[in-house]
């Protein structure tokens, strides 16, 4: 086992790279494992316009490669692999075991993980990702104005983001597969009185087509086997997020879906193990939002080192 660093970040998306920048220039000793390439998410976004300091937008990959650049000039250590699990010892530091058998020992950690969206799974979503395809209303919407979109899902999240998106598009159509919708009964007042929405019940997703872009949608009717078309500019699709937790033990608290549980100085149930990003429980997931929980998570672990002997 290498030596014992005072912070491991997990995760280089923006909630782990933005932990780093804060650690490295609090003076800590800080390593990043990741996984895949640093960015996270941001790199399947096509156009970032809500990021503050970017009036006329940026794109995911160009935005991710700027913090990571920023962050590279503080020389800290950083380390692929895919962690297979976090373990407190007696003595009070944490190991962390990698899928290659590889074990490292941090006085604290940050898990900055994400989440990732969960997907149809049907032909054409993967290829139009960034191109039509989309798992954020409030990320993509303004892309759409005046255009003809579907929104998969029965949901709060499914119902919110459609009314969200109602400012923007010409028309929208909440394709659900059940016959009535699971969100609250208010939204569903709101939804289904809104001239912009128009339900399509008992119905699925069978395939995305299009060409440079999202040009139609083919659904199923789940009772009648029925195929149709919607010739539509965009997919949104809303049918659940999960957290990029599954390795955590039982020890770390988290919510019915497997976020990480923490207070507002985004300290976990265990000693020295801090969130921030996506894969925390809260209300909101965005780029800006996971970079302050970056911040705070780095500040928090500075504080929890400085107690120790």
């Amino acid at each position: 086992m290498s030596r014992t660093t005072e912070l491991i970040i997990v995760g280089a998306g923006p909630a782990g790279l933005t932990s780093a920048l804060y650690a490295a220039r609090a003076g800590l000793d800080v390593l990043v494992l990741e996984k895949l390439s640093p960015g996270g998410q941001v790199l399947l976004t096509d156009r970032v316009e809500n990021y503050p300091g970017f009036p006329d937008g940026i794109t995911g990959p160009d935005l991710a490669e700027r913090i990571s650049e920023q962050v590279k000039k503080f020389a800290i250590r950083e380390k692929n692999g895919e962690v297979e699990s976090i373990l407190l010892q007696k003595s009070g530091d944490i190991t962390i075991h990698l899928a290659g058998g590889e074990v490292f020992s941090a006085r604290a950690v940050v898990i900055a993980t994400g989440a990732h969206y969960r997907r149809l799974g049907v032909p054409g979503e993967e290829e139009f990702i960034g191109k039509g395809v989309s798992y954020c209303a409030t990320c993509d919407g303004p892309f759409y104005r005046d255009q003809e979109v579907v929104v998969v899902g029965g949901g709060d999240s499914a119902v919110q983001e459609s009314l969200f998106l109602t400012a923007f598009v010409k028309k929208i159509y909440l394709v659900h597969r059940r016959d009535t919708l699971r969100a609250s009964k208010i939204l569903q007042d709101q939804a289904l009185s809104h001239p912009k929405i128009e339900p399509v019940w008992d119905t699925i997703v069978e395939r995305i087509e299009g060409g440079a872009g999202v040009e139609g949608v083919v659904t199923k009717n789940v009772k009648t086997g029925a195929l149709s078309r919607l010739d539509v500019q965009g997919v949104f699709v809303f049918i659940g997020m999960s957290p990029n937790t599954g390795f955590l033990g039982n020890d770390i608290r988290k919510d019915e879906r497997g976020f990480v549980i923490t207070d507002e100085q985004m300290r976990a149930s265990v000693p020295g193990i801090f969130a921030a990003g996506d894969c925390r429980s809260k209300m909101l997931r965005q780029i800006v939002t996971a970079t302050a929980d970056g911040a705070i998570a780095a500040y928090s672990a500075e504080n929890y080192l400085s107690t120790l002997s």
